[in-house]
């Protein structure tokens, strides 16, 4: 995912944001209090900035092939890959690799000497993974309380926290795109060990669902979706950044000619999971529109609690900002992942999950818009 360099630069470098540049992480200039001048929407490239109807293009097509090519779908499912079909898993290994390559793994060591870094730390874990998955958890049980496979499509969606479009939001709202990196490894980290255990808890403890969620299939999952394009990005940073090609050439040109591929490999993917079960999607358009509705509510909900907590808490614009986005966004390409490895490609919770980015970019892509106006008015400063 690109990061956007905002126009003007701040005249002075919170204590934080200064520990991270004697940490050597690479410094971004941003406003202190975001200006309209400059237009998020112009800083987004074509494919980022029609992401959503991108998205909608591909559900269409996808519901045309399964409904009019009825080969379509059963071509698709030939052949798995942890459960999920070959061209769903090259599509979801292609959507995390690019966005891993991009985090300075190398720095990260530097970093966490750091008391204020640990605090920030500590504040996005409890917003993430305590908070934020219970507040979905509650809103899948008030909007869906007769449908228990697209709640627990949204209880997976909760509990798969950002590491992909947050980058994106982050750099457009001129958050601090360095701590930004340090949340993306950290729920990496994170959702390799808590995703399954957490979703045993919150479907088969709490919800007390009979659907069988098993417990092995959703670790292994995480782990080949997750774990793969983690281990490969960590080789592909250390052998080419550091080793073979140099810092320059991996900065400028490998990441920029790879940044795409993340949002192709997230096109295809919906294509191909809509084109399997475009029949039944068909007659699901009023499932669609319920899990829109919990989906609205929760990024409102905690993009703008989070990010009034941490105006209390006299966290700069800078964080405030980066810990609202990362609070709000949500990992589905992993819920995408895990719903089909465990209930297939054509159940309600893999429709659940696949609705998610379709709602999430118009709505952050707006909270951007409204973080930096607000800011603004405040005169909420670093």
């Amino acid at each position: 995912m690109p990061q956007i360099q905002p126009e003007t630069s701040t005249p002075h470098t919170p204590p934080l944001q200064s520990h991270l540049s004697a940490c050597d992480v690479e410094k971004q200039d941003s406003p202190e209090v975001p200006t309209e001048k400059q237009s998020a929407f112009k800083n987004l490239g074509i494919l980022d900035r029609f992401l959503a109807v991108w998205i909608f293009l591909a559900m269409v097509i996808g519901v045309l092939l399964g409904n009019f090519v009825p080969a379509t779908g059963p071509a698709l499912q030939k052949g798995k890959f942890v459960g999920v079909s070959i061209p769903v898993a090259i599509g979801l290994l292609v959507m995390m690799y690019p966005i891993l390559c991009k985090v300075r793994f190398e720095s990260l060591h530097h970093v966490f000497r750091v008391r204020e870094v640990w605090v920030q730390i500590a504040f996005s874990i409890f917003v993430n993974w305590i908070i934020a998955p219970f507040f979905m958890l509650a809103l899948a049980w008030a909007f869906l309380p007769d449908q228990p496979e697209l709640r627990q499509g949204l209880i997976l969606v909760g509990l798969a926290r950002c590491i992909a479009m947050v980058l994106i939001w982050t750099g457009l709202a001129g958050g601090d795109s360095e701590y930004c990196a340090i949340l993306v490894a950290i729920n990496s980290l994170l959702q390799m060990v808590l995703f399954a255990p957490m979703g045993i808890f919150f479907i088969r403890v709490i919800s007390g669902d009979t659907i069988t969620f098993d417990y092995s299939t959703a670790a292994k999952s995480v782990a080949v979706f997750l774990g793969i394009p983690l281990g490969a990005a960590i080789l592909t940073r250390f052998t080419l950044r550091s080793g073979i090609a140099g810092a320059r050439w991996y900065d400028e040109m490998f990441l920029k000619w790879i940044g795409p591929w993340s949002l192709i490999g997230l096109l295809f993917t919906i294509l191909v999971l809509f084109a399997s079960q475009g029949r039944q999607v068909v007659h699901q358009i009023v499932s669609g529109v319920r899990v829109a509705a919990p989906l609205v509510v929760y990024f409102l909900v905690v993009f703008f609690v989070t990010l009034l907590v941490a105006y209390k808490l006299g966290f700069g614009y800078r964080l405030a900002a980066t810990q609202s986005f990362a609070a709000a966004s949500n990992n589905f390409e992993l819920a995408i992942a895990v719903a089909v490895a465990t209930f297939g490609a054509d159940s309600n919770q893999a429709l659940a999950a696949t609705v998610g980015p379709l709602i999430e970019v118009p709505v952050l892509l707006g909270l951007v818009y409204a973080v930096r106006g607000l800011a603004k008015r405040v005169g909420w400063r670093d």
